[in-house]
């Protein structure tokens, strides 16, 4: 059984929700997470904040926020075990994020030590 991090993309809520709508989407998500501990496939996950963020480019430039001109970011990831990326993207599609337009999940296996990722 391999581990995958799925990667929530998307806007921050803050500045398209109320305080009780972020409330019932991390509600949401909560029970999303539980399901999948259920099965004994979580490993970890967390949420990203999007205030106070830094970028660092290649030529040691920081600029403030992970934004720039794009619409949407890494909001936070969990990590999962699965038999296979298709029962991680089973996983991902049930993610609370994707009720917004544009929202995406990213999964990806996760490299072990053994030379070939």
């Amino acid at each position: 059984m391999d581990e995958y991090v799925l990667i929530m993309r998307h806007e921050d809520g803050a500045k398209v929700a109320s305080a009780e709508q972020m409330q019932e989407w991390m509600k949401q998500t909560m029970d999303w997470i539980g399901g999948i501990a259920a099965q004994n496939k979580f490993v970890s996950g967390t949420g990203l904040p999007f205030d106070n963020a830094r970028v660092v480019n290649s030529k040691k430039v920081v600029t403030n926020g992970p934004f720039g001109d794009i619409k949407e970011t890494i909001g936070g990831f969990i990590t999962v075990r699965a038999e296979s990326v298709e029962e991680a993207v089973e996983f991902a599609k049930g993610c609370p994020v994707l009720q917004g337009e544009g929202n995406t999940l990213e999964v990806r296996r996760i490299a072990k030590n053994d030379g070939a990722h």
